[in-house]
């Protein structure tokens, strides 16, 4: 188990969870509710903690797998989705090793409200690795990170990275600051064919 993980489950042993219980990202109402939504279609919701971005899409008729590595997020996300009347398959697993651990391949949509922000140069590069392979051709990736210096308890990671590490296999299409919280950006790419 890495320290990051460490980290994480004493943070939920605690009750210590400042990301949980915002509202859905703007970026992704857009995409699911938009002007030009998404047909709804297979999701991955990666670091889904406690699972409010995966009961919103289940919501809206998404198939949707929802994926972190702590076993108390993922009690209440169940407990959540369950009172929510949503059908979301969530499982314990590494966003590093998604193949591994058997979440599934094909999916159109993947969301990461905050996951990849926090990791080391060498989990990023398992976690693009593992990303790319589990998405289907035209895939969409949402992004939703600190920038650098954003946050006191994250690394952060700025679009020129996001690009450099996704390039060639995706394409970056939108990158916009997020409307609820200061130096939160989204990024929207596109799986390349």
């Amino acid at each position: 188990m890495t320290s990051r993980q460490t980290l994480f489950r004493v943070f939920y042993r605690i009750g210590f969870t400042p990301w949980d219980g915002h509202e859905i990202a703007t970026s992704l109402r857009n995409l699911v509710e938009g002007d030009n939504p998404l047909s709804p279609s297979t999701a991955l919701d990666v670091g889904c903690g406690t699972g409010d971005t995966s009961i919103y899409l289940a919501q809206h008729g998404w198939r949707v797998t929802g994926v972190d590595f702590v076993p108390r997020a993922l009690d209440k996300a169940r407990a959540k989705a369950q009172a929510a009347n949503a059908k979301v398959d969530f499982r314990q697993g590494d966003a590093t090793k998604l193949s591994a651990e058997g979440v599934g391949a094909g999916f159109s949509l993947i969301v990461d409200n905050g996951c990849l922000h926090g990791m080391s140069a060498e989990d990023r590069d398992s976690y693009v690795r593992e990303i790319t392979a589990v998405a289907a051709p035209d895939a969409r990736l949402l992004l939703v990170e600190f920038t650098p210096g954003g946050s006191i308890a994250v690394p952060g990671i700025s679009q020129d990275e996001i690009e450099r590490r996704f390039a060639p296999a995706w394409a970056l299409q939108s990158a916009d600051d997020e409307s609820w919280a200061k130096n939160l950006r989204h990024y929207i790419l596109q799986r390349q064919t």
